[in-house]
């Protein structure tokens, strides 16, 4: 059912006002020097990503609204698989406006805890937006880029490995901006990232302790003890071959003959669920076809010995320097065109030597008490 032809909302007073988040923190320069520098070697060694069906990219069926990109959270892992995905569409877009920004879970902006190795404002500088409802409603109305969000919110990276690629409650929201703007949603699914941090289990009532200080779910695991041991291991991740597969077009203003404000709370559910049906099909089959061997231990070995130059610095265990090292040069002593050194002999023991507080990665149990001092200062969990 077509919904009838409207004019497109206008913005009120409170999104005017709020559109400042556009360029807060934004920082296109730090997101290219961060992918030249790290994430395209992690990516080439580590995570081998694959676009599948992104070679027709959407465009925009409305020009003056942004499509809204939706894909699958990895349950029970740290968000490389976002950071994988963006960063590889940076590097073959020939059009950055094509790039979503994402509207990302407060929690992760909150505490510098959940920020990579605690880079200062890491998520914020690489385009994420807190994933509010006049957040989302403002950044309709952004024109430089599209949107990205993880529809299943929190409960997606709670799930537990035994929910793995299984669809969480979609938020009504998605559907919403998409009738109300007019503008198209663009599934796409991210498979093997459930291997990550495999056969991890969720606890409800841990999951509820952990957000009061800013965690949004311990995994419930071997990974725990080794968490202890090494607090590197909170932002760790396993080699899984992440594989981006796209959707087919979703347009939700033709799944109702009713105006959003028409539309009842129940309505709203019963579109979210269709939406989330039809993903959760096209999911299916790309699991099927994608996700049967999600580490692919040959070609990751073949992967290291085309890099061997650059040992350790793709081993996650090189991670906590290689981000650290990033933050002092750009952050601390505002360089932007430089090249980190990765292929010196002694090039991992010379970033330890600047970035002494690194080793407290490496610290077992009393590690943490340096690394929860520096992560929750200033912190703005529940605020």
């Amino acid at each position: 059912m077509a919904q009838p032809s409207a004019a497109l909302p206008q913005p009120s007073p409170a999104i005017l006002a709020n559109q400042h988040i556009y360029s807060d923190y934004f920082d296109e320069h730090f997101v290219e020097t961060l992918d030249r520098n790290i994430l395209q070697l992690l990516d080439r060694v580590w995570f081998r990503s694959k676009l599948i069906g992104f070679e027709n990219y959407p465009q925009r069926n409305n020009p003056e609204r942004p499509l809204i990109f939706a894909s699958n959270h990895s349950g029970m892992a740290f968000p490389w698989d976002a950071m994988v995905a963006l960063s590889h569409l940076w590097r073959v877009l020939p059009d950055l406006r094509d790039l979503p920004r994402p509207l990302s879970a407060p929690m992760l902006s909150q505490s510098a805890l959940m920020n990579p190795f605690q880079v200062q404002d890491f998520w914020k500088r690489c385009g994420c937006v807190d994933a509010t409802t006049l957040n989302f409603e403002t950044m309709m109305y952004y024109n430089d880029h599209n949107l990205m969000l993880y529809p299943e919110g929190v409960p997606g990276i709670g799930k537990g490995f035994n929910n793995k690629y299984r669809l969480q409650r979609l938020a009504t929201s998605t559907v919403r901006m998409g009738i109300l703007h007019r503008t198209d949603i663009i599934p796409f699914y991210t498979i093997n990232g459930e291997y990550l941090n495999p056969y991890t289990y969720s606890w409800e009532w841990v999951n509820r302790l952990s957000k009061k200080i800013g965690i949004p779910f311990i995994p419930m695991g071997p990974v725990i003890l080794l968490v202890l041991l090494q607090p590197w291991f909170f932002y760790m991740a396993f080699p899984a071959k992440l594989t981006f597969v796209l959707g087919s077009r979703i347009k939700p203003y033709e799944l109702t003959n009713k105006t959003t404000d028409e539309l009842t709370r129940s309505e709203y559910e019963d579109l979210s669920n269709q939406v989330r049906a039809r993903m959760q099909t096209e999911m299916d089959a790309a699991v099927q076809q994608h996700g049967q061997h999600p580490y692919q231990w040959k070609e990751l070995w073949q992967r290291i010995k085309e890099n061997w130059r650059y040992f350790p610095f793709f081993l996650p265990w090189a991670w906590p320097a290689l981000f650290r090292e990033f933050e002092r040069q750009y952050m601390r002593h505002g360089r932007r065109d430089f090249d980190l050194d990765l292929r010196s002999p002694g090039a991992y023991w010379r970033m330890l030597w600047r970035n002494p507080f690194t080793l407290t990665f490496f610290i077992p149990v009393l590690g943490w008490i340096p690394i929860a001092i520096r992560g929750y200062k200033g912190h703005r969990i529940n605020k």
